[in-house]
């Protein structure tokens, strides 16, 4: 309130308010404006290049190649040449070209055209059975031993150079023989089953050795019936080979050439096979060209039993799986042929 009233007496005098505020603080500013500037000026030291306290004798060249470069902006061309000094040109681009498909030179079919198939077959409750000949004619198994390719030479060498390593040559020679006696049994034991041998079938059930792949092949047994042959020999008249079938008889009402494999290790898909496929191929070839047999084959099975007891693992083979495994069959033939 005493403000107030200081106020409005000055502003009743004209001109004293002015020279109160306005005189004292014009002449106060300018000086400080003034000195504010002229330290800003003075105070401001000189930019020092780091570059002149380098020994410029020594370093003349390092020094000029770092002050002289300048950086512009990268093109896809200086990026080629730059990536070409470094790693070289680049590698061109190739398409895959696809292996070309082999055919055999001397090609039969898998399905005879020429055998006629009676209306009625004979006996057909009873499996056929005839026995392997001693001839100048080479097996299936023969052959695909010999015409191995090195990929599966080289793996099958280093495992039993393995094995030989862990059970010693004894060892191993042991292991290996104990391998067929129980692939034997175990062929014995279905041969047994499905000829409705029941003394002989429970005797070789109690055989410890073959149980496990018993029960591991259950499952597949039940899908399998009328069964024409059982390790009957075969052999194709024209190509001149021989072999001996494991099975003859229909899987899920197809009429197949089933072979038993036994197996420590689980073969859940064909591949893991091997060779296989092309041994099922060449024993349906030779059954359909083969006199004996009164009937043709176009599908295959390959069962793997797992002595642990695990579910056996069953590849079906259709007709047109079986026909390319043929041809491929026809080419080993052939490799074979020419070597001997």
């Amino acid at each position: 309130l005493v403000r107030m009233k200081f106020l409005q007496l000055l502003s009743r005098k004209p001109g004293k308010l002015e020279m109160l505020f306005q005189i004292p603080f014009c002449q106060k500013q300018f000086p400080y404006m003034c000195l504010a500037t002229s330290v800003c000026l003075y105070s401001k030291k000189k930019k020092v290049n780091s570059y002149e306290q380098v020994d410029q004798e020594k370093y003349k060249n390092l020094v000029y190649s770092v002050t002289s470069y300048k950086t512009g902006a990268q093109t896809p061309e200086t990026i080629f040449e730059e990536d070409n000094l470094l790693y070289g040109p680049p590698n061109k681009h190739r398409p895959q070209v696809k292996a070309e498909t082999k055919t055999p030179k001397n090609w039969v079919p898998l399905i005879n055209p020429n055998k006629r198939i009676p209306l009625l077959n004979r006996d057909s409750n009873l499996p056929m059975k005839i026995a392997l000949q001693k001839t100048k004619m080479p097996s299936v198994t023969r052959i695909l031993q010999q015409t191995i390719s090195p990929q599966q030479a080289f793996y099958l060498e280093r495992w039993k150079q393995k094995m030989i390593l862990e059970l010693g040559k004894d060892g191993f020679a042991e292991y290996t023989k104990n391998l067929f006696l129980q692939g034997e049994l175990f062929h014995a034991a279905l041969e047994s089953i499905f000829l409705s041998e029941e003394m002989a079938t429970k005797e070789q059930r109690e055989d410890v050795d073959i149980s496990g792949y018993l029960s591991s092949a259950q499952h597949v047994l039940k899908d399998i019936s009328e069964v024409k042959a059982l390790e009957s020999a075969v052999q194709h008249e024209t190509l001149q080979y021989l072999g001996l079938v494991d099975c003859v008889a229909k899987y899920r009402g197809q009429l197949c050439v089933i072979d038993w494999k036994t197996s420590e290790k689980p073969k859940p898909s064909l591949k893991n096979t091997f060779d296989n496929p092309l041994q099922v191929a060449a024993y349906i070839g030779a059954i359909n060209h083969d006199t004996n047999y009164d009937f043709q084959v176009s599908c295959g099975l390959i069962v793997v039993a797992y002595k642990n007891g695990f579910p056996a693992h069953p590849h079906f083979m259709d007709p047109d799986l079986c026909l390319q495994y043929w041809n491929k069959w026809l080419l080993r033939l052939e490799e074979y042929m020419d070597r001997n």
